[in-house]
């Protein structure tokens, strides 16, 4: 299947002023109805990630979970579960930053990686970085090694995906609002 960047675009929807004024949130849920748009992104991230020799994929609570599994899933591999206080069993660590609109935590699983080991680290959108950024310090904690942090929504105009590259983080993204 060929990937369509204005056939995925017309299925995220804006919400204005949610979840606070201002703000300018882009819901990707409508993508995940539509079996097509599904496949389309699906098929592009395997494709782009066949070949990067791979050792695990990381996803964060909750949206990045839908992608992040599918593509661990497309490409076998190990899924690591980035999350939310509170949800994770047994000793974690964690990481504090801000998003566009609030104060957030991050909590990961406190077992060291294997040397050598290629993350991908995905989440739905870069806005301001802090999540990915985040989720990056957590995985470096544990040995891991952050290969690209990729999203289907890259933000520019909040210079999170500008944040992550000076901060020597790769970033992808399928399309740009």
């Amino acid at each position: 299947m060929i990937f369509d960047e204005y056939y995925i675009k017309s299925r995220i929807s804006l919400i204005n002023d949610w979840p606070k004024p201002g703000v300018k949130y882009r819901d990707l849920t409508p993508i995940y109805a539509d079996p097509k748009a599904t496949r389309m992104v699906t098929d592009v991230f395997i494709q782009r990630y066949i070949d990067y020799k791979l050792t695990h994929i990381a996803a964060i609570d909750a949206r990045g979970f839908i992608i992040g599994s599918t593509i661990a899933y497309g490409l076998n591999l190990p899924l690591i579960l980035i999350r939310k206080p509170g949800k994770l069993p047994g000793d974690v660590f964690k990481e504090d930053y801000k998003t566009e609109y609030s104060d957030e935590c991050l909590e990961i699983k406190e077992e060291k990686f294997e040397k050598d080991c290629r993350i991908l680290l995905f989440d739905d959108l870069i806005a301001t970085g802090g999540t990915l950024m985040a989720a990056t310090a957590l995985i470096e904690r544990l040995d891991g090694n952050v290969i690209e942090a990729a999203s289907i929504i890259d933000l520019p105009e909040l210079k999170g995906s500008s944040e992550l590259q000076d901060a020597n983080v790769p970033t992808f993204s399928l399309i740009g609002f």
